[in-house]
């Protein structure tokens, strides 16, 4: 009986420690899973907190990036605003500096046009200069009568030659008007023969001077016009000679050699 209950009682005591051992287990068990969890949230939130800063770090890297993107952006942009207005002012400078060029050539060929009308108007000057100087000379050797200048040759000629002598000088031969002018006539030609710008070269009979006149009245010698077809140009004979006894005109064969007067009106040498 005693053994019995010894028995129990260390059956007791030995239920009881492996109660305890089973406690003190499930408290180490609990200890350890409670360490694990602790461990494992604690993994778990480093492993959190790390891409969270990896996140912020690129954030402010892509920041960063951005930042200088716009920066760059802007440098750009200034920069080819700065290329546009250089661009414009070089283009309004060379615009100005066109349009300066064109009014300096337009004045040059202004100042070329004036420089040739002036050698123009020199040269003009000089030759009617040099003309009045062959006047003058001319003239020197010419008489002034009235409103005309008369020249008598010294040298004889065919009435055509005599004439165009004349010609050549600006003048014509004598057309005699009036008695006054035949008086001149006979006193600048003293007693020699003279051709005169009458003729009928044209139509026989029908007397016309230089100037494309007809003859209306003359101052014929008694006879005269002799009516001769060979006899077709007038001299004048101031003074009865041993060669022509009748002072007055005569017809006379145009190829004799005569001294001649030639005739020129004071606006024809105004005019030349």
């Amino acid at each position: 009986m005693s053994d019995d209950i010894y028995d129990d009682v260390i059956w007791t005591e030995s239920k009881g420690v492996k109660t305890e051992r089973v406690e003190m287990m499930v408290e180490v068990d609990i200890y350890e899973s409670a360490d694990c969890v602790k461990d494992h949230d604690f993994r778990t939130e480093t492993n959190t907190h790390q891409p969270l800063q990896r996140k912020g770090s690129d954030s402010v890297r892509n920041r960063s990036s951005r930042a200088a993107a716009v920066c760059l952006v802007l440098l750009c942009v200034l920069l080819l605003t700065a290329v546009i207005v250089l661009c414009v002012h070089i283009h309004t400078k060379s615009t100005n500096y066109t349009e300066e060029r064109n009014k300096l050539l337009n004045k040059i060929s202004n100042l070329t046009d004036e420089r040739d009308g002036l050698i123009f108007m020199n040269n003009n000057l000089t030759n009617e200069r040099d003309q009045l100087r062959n006047q003058l000379q001319i003239c020197a050797e010419w008489t002034r009568y009235q409103s005309r200048f008369y020249y008598i040759s010294n040298e004889k000629a065919n009435w055509t030659e005599s004439r165009r002598y004349c010609t050549e000088r600006g003048a014509d031969l004598i057309i005699i008007n009036n008695t006054e002018e035949r008086d001149f006539v006979k006193n600048m030609s003293s007693a020699a023969a003279v051709w005169i710008g009458l003729t009928d070269s044209a139509v026989e009979n029908t007397w016309k001077w230089v100037d494309g006149s007809t003859l209306t009245s003359g101052f014929w010698a008694n006879g005269e016009p002799g009516g001769h077809s060979t006899e077709n140009c007038v001299m004048n004979v101031p003074e009865p000679t041993q060669e022509w006894s009748q002072l007055g005109w005569h017809d006379f064969a145009c190829n004799k050699a005569l001294q001649w007067i030639c005739e020129k009106r004071i606006s024809q040498l105004i005019l030349q």
